[in-house]
């Protein structure tokens, strides 16, 4: 029997950033629209929370009776590691779907924007089959794509289009600075886990691109979110308080530039999850004071 450490372990908590800067960077640019509902602003982050939760559940389940985490570094891996019952580690998945999906009607409801339904469905079966299912599609190298629209477009925009019913500049260029370093924590992942991937046949996109290839990828996406900043202070000068995340990035970019491997990556995939979590903060925030400069 897992203890309850460590399934708070296997929810994988680090990666939680990924579901908070999102709704932080949305509701900021629905303030600087005048038009933010911080009530709608909860309710969202409870969604996207789950979701993450749940995803990394689904992960955990997907990969540990394919037998994927065998032999992996990082985090604990409930299924892998012989430490929960499979069958408890899907349920735990599914009741944070469930949750997710509870909350979220009650989203689009209460901000009468039904047609977002189909799209939260769309977010829970993209987080199921990224590794669930007979072909699934992280498997095969797109899962930066699920990780970009899902954590970066989706969720800003959405938080965004809630509150405001409709949708900005800022809005936009903040959600691809968020789900570009969204995409940089799961490409610091599949750096770190290329060789027992290759071994067992996960065809992640770091094992397409190569070790070499992905640490050029990981910048580059760190560098479109620093663009995203520069985008928004085009519109609301405030939100150039975004910049000064980068001091965050300096370290993790670096420990890959600098070619790290196994362990010696996680101090980096924490530090990337550090980076947007602060991104989230000052970017939103910034926007946020852009409303109190009107």
């Amino acid at each position: 029997m897992a203890t309850l450490n460590q399934w708070v372990e296997g929810a994988r908590p680090r990666t939680l950033p990924a579901a908070i800067a999102p709704v932080l960077v949305g509701t900021g640019a629905a303030y600087a629209m005048e038009k933010a509902n911080p009530g709608y602003a909860l309710l969202a982050l409870i969604v996207a929370l789950f979701l993450q939760i749940g995803v990394n559940y689904a992960n955990d389940y997907s990969d540990g009776i394919r037998g994927t985490d065998e032999d992996r570094v990082g985090p604990v891996r409930l299924v892998g590691q012989g430490l929960a019952n499979p069958g408890n580690v899907k349920l735990a998945a599914f009741g944070c779907f469930f949750v997710a999906a509870f909350v979220g009607l009650a989203l689009v409801t209460l901000s009468n924007t039904p047609w977002l339904l189909l799209v939260g469905v769309a977010a829970i079966l993209a987080a199921w089959f990224y590794t669930g299912g007979k072909r699934p599609y992280g498997y095969m190298g797109l899962g930066e794509v699920f990780v970009f629209v899902f954590f970066g477009l989706v969720a800003v925009l959405g938080t965004t289009y809630t509150q405001a019913h409709t949708l900005s500049p800022s809005a936009w260029a903040g959600s691809i600075g968020v789900g570009a370093i969204a995409c940089a924590i799961l490409v610091t992942n599949n750096l770190r886990d290329i060789p027992t991937d290759v071994e067992a046949g996960k065809h992640t996109l770091a094992v397409r691109l190569g070790d070499k290839a992905t640490r050029t990828f990981y910048v580059l996406l760190i560098a479109v979110s620093v663009a995203a900043v520069a985008v928004c202070t085009l519109f609301h000068v405030a939100a150039a308080a975004g910049f000064v995340a980068l001091i965050a990035a300096i370290p993790p970019v670096l420990r890959v530039m600098r070619g790290a491997t196994g362990r010696d990556l996680v101090p980096a995939l924490a530090g990337t999850g550090r980076y947007q979590l602060l991104y989230g903060l000052l970017l939103g925030g910034g926007l946020y004071a852009a409303h109190l400069m009107h």
